[in-house]
């Protein structure tokens, strides 16, 4: 007689992860929903019709866009938001003490919060995601998880910074259980919180964006071999995963291309230009 365990074991080893996940009592979040497509686009003056074809949209919430009532459509809109960095022209960063600020990302010409600083997690449920929330956002995409790293390497420091982060998002989740969140990376983060959230999404795994040099890049063997193996582990939770790769916004077919390369890893692509700001419609399944 075969085991559950061996049954198991081989379903695992053939990438079929869901039977084991109900035998074994992982609850997905209040807001989990599945989807096959996602958009990314940070620019002004959104392109409703065009972002509606997608099930979820991810805007940058302080071009003033207003999002259709809840309920309203198949689109999720989504906001996305910097946990790890704060630029100086955010609404709330002349409220946020300035002991909160623990270095700098001047690739960027960001400040990294210090995640494991006391009143930060509140902070960050009622003065960043409370006003998206009420401006009608059914959720949030988590960014710059992983710029704690950029703080130093004493490991003490670091697990400091990683609990700050988990307690921050687990805040997030008790005060919208219907809310839809989606992690940028955070990949260390998942034992503690992969029954809070609902995917994880990277970037770049066959072309980058390098904000330093200012141009598209190839994403080295070494490079997608790591992602790839961070994807098999989310996908050991149950959780969707996304992957942003990025093609100049006039190459369509470099978009198609990459977004069906993605695609044939079981992973949900997205492609789009350096800094978001263009939607291509092309790369939808």
């Amino acid at each position: 007689m075969v085991s559950v365990l061996a049954v198991v074991g081989a379903w695992f080893r053939r990438g079929i992860l869901w039977m084991p996940l109900v035998l074994w009592g992982l609850a997905r979040p209040a807001g989990a929903a599945d989807f096959s497509s996602i958009v990314f686009y940070y620019g002004g003056a959104a392109p409703v019709s065009e972002l509606s074809r997608f099930d979820v949209a991810v805007l940058e919430p302080d071009h003033d866009f207003v999002p259709p009532p809840r309920g309203q459509g198949r689109t999720r809109w989504l906001a996305y938001v910097s946990v790890g960095e704060v630029l100086a022209s955010r609404p709330y960063f002349a409220q946020m003490p300035r002991q909160w600020l623990a270095g700098r990302n001047d690739t960027w010409q960001a400040r990294i919060i210090d995640q494991s600083a006391p009143g930060w997690s509140d902070f960050f449920v009622s003065r960043v995601a409370a006003p998206l929330w009420k401006a009608g956002y059914q959720g949030f995409f988590l960014d710059t998880l992983d710029s704690y790293q950029l703080l130093g390497k004493d490991a003490a420091m670091l697990e400091r910074q990683r609990q700050g982060l988990v307690r921050l998002i687990r805040a997030l989740r008790r005060a919208y259980p219907q809310a839809m969140l989606i992690l940028n990376r955070g990949f260390e983060l998942l034992p503690d919180l992969h029954d809070q959230v609902d995917a994880v999404a990277f970037e770049s795994l066959y072309r980058g964006w390098s904000q330093a040099q200012g141009k598209y890049v190839v994403v080295s063997e070494t490079d997608r071999a790591w992602l790839l193996g961070q994807t098999q582990t989310v996908r050991e939770y149950g959780l969707p995963v996304v992957a942003i790769d990025y093609c100049p916004p006039e190459d369509h077919v470099c978009a198609r291309d990459t977004a069906q390369r993605i695609r044939a890893h079981g992973i949900i692509p997205y492609v789009g230009d350096g800094h978001l700001q263009t939607v291509d419609v092309d790369v939808l399944p």
